[in-house]
């Protein structure tokens, strides 16, 4: 029988609304899964702030600041952000980082930024015992790959767009008493199952048919890590180049190709890092899938002419820029951070660690970021942002701040 094209977009819709609830029952059991639990954020008292001061320009610090302004006007005017015990407006938070940028451009001397906010700011930071917790902080940053638009001998690895037969449901839209969650997974006879893992996407042709390539990349590796930042540069061999941004993933829990490599015995613990990975992976190539192959977790990627954007649908700052835990943590907040950074009298070569302070912005999130213990800095590109986002692992201090309106 013939079928208008009417009534084959009205079939493809029952047909998408069927899976949705298919797929929502068949994992309804995820709804059960609890918030984060673990320290719990509280304002501090005026004698607790820390001392405010910032290794870098301000000129950064603004960019940061109104990219934070740009996502709190997207939101509702009323919409509620939490601080502890604490909400905030989406427009009280806009007018008070107005209020602290306008203050930023003025380039203001320590003393004067700490009164400032000693009269005009309200401070908050995850406390166990009445003291702030200590946060791992850890690093990423935008890498740098050689492309092509077309496939041949030498690019012949694909970064591939969303697939057109991944679907996503949000839980709680089918059951009010579920935790926010999306499932992702496909149709197949009739069943509900979970998406293609990394082995079977690199070794089949599963995508073939459901997954455009937005560009063909030269090195395996790169492209590995480009899934781990979640966004990379791909530049064409005419110059020309796009930004690979994160679109979504196909719902495989990720698992740390560094802890597999700790827990083989193939790197010592205290050596770990991104570039140790490289090296081991140039000096075992044999053993690439197998490694690669444990983490099954794989990114998809839409193309952008500017760039990075994080999960907050705004752009990156270097050095300014924090992934968090959107469980724990608000999105967009002004942030202090107290850390140690890497100095390198060689490019790429780390001399040693030095402390450091400054004002950054919650603007990111990533699957490895969970908790209030943990935050990933994004470092921007670069040889010192490579150098930085692959050895930081150090512990340090996190606030929030609300400049009052």
């Amino acid at each position: 029988m013939r079928m208008t094209a009417g009534r084959i977009i009205d079939m493809r819709q029952k047909a998408w609304a069927v899976l949705a609830a298919i797929l929502s029952l068949a994992l309804v059991m995820l709804c059960c899964i609890s918030p984060v639990s673990g320290a719990e954020m509280s304002m501090l008292d005026k004698d607790q702030y820390p001392v405010f001061s910032d290794d870098l320009d301000y000129q950064d610090l603004v960019a940061a600041i109104e990219q934070s302004i740009s996502y709190y006007g997207k939101l509702p005017a009323s919409r509620k952000i939490v601080f502890g015990q604490d909400t905030y407006s989406a427009m009280d938070l806009i007018a008070g980082l107005g209020r602290f940028k306008k203050l930023i451009e003025k380039n203001p001397q320590p003393e004067e930024l700490g009164d400032f906010l000693r009269e005009n700011a309200r401070v908050y930071a995850h406390e166990e015992q009445g003291q702030p917790v200590s946060v791992l902080f850890t690093g990423y940053y935008e890498p740098v790959l050689e492309g092509s638009r077309k496939k041949t001998d030498l690019f012949k690895y694909p970064v591939y767009a969303r697939p057109r037969d991944l679907v996503r449901v949000d839980l709680a839209a089918f059951d009010a008493g579920c935790v926010k969650r999306l499932a992702t997974g496909r149709l197949t006879e009739g069943r509900v199952v979970p998406y293609y893992d990394r082995r079977i996407i690199e070794t089949t042709d599963a995508m073939a048919a459901n997954a455009d390539v937005i560009a063909w990349v030269a090195d395996y590796v790169k492209l590995f890590f480009l899934h781990v930042q979640g966004s990379g540069r791909i530049v064409f061999e005419d110059g020309s180049f796009i930004h690979a941004q994160f679109d979504v993933t196909n719902g495989r829990p990720y698992r740390s190709i560094g802890r597999f490599l700790i827990d083989e015995g193939k790197i010592d613990r205290r050596e770990m890092s991104m570039q140790a990975i490289a090296r081991y992976l140039q000096k075992h190539p044999g053993e690439m899938e197998e490694i690669f192959f444990y983490n099954p977790r794989y990114v998809f990627f839409r193309q952008k002419e500017n760039g990075p954007e994080g999960s907050l649908g705004v752009r990156l700052t270097p050095g300014r820029s924090v992934a968090l835990d959107p469980k724990t943590s608000p999105a967009g907040a002004l942030l202090f951070v107290s850390a140690q950074k890497p100095v390198c009298k060689i490019p790429g070569i780390i001399d040693t660690w030095r402390p450091f302070s400054r004002f950054m912005c919650s603007q990111d999130t990533g699957s490895a970021i969970a908790g209030q213990k943990r935050a990933d800095i994004f470092w921007g590109t670069g040889i010192y942002a490579e150098t930085a986002a692959g050895h930081m692992q150090h512990a340090g201090h996190l606030y929030f701040l609300v400049v009052l309106p």
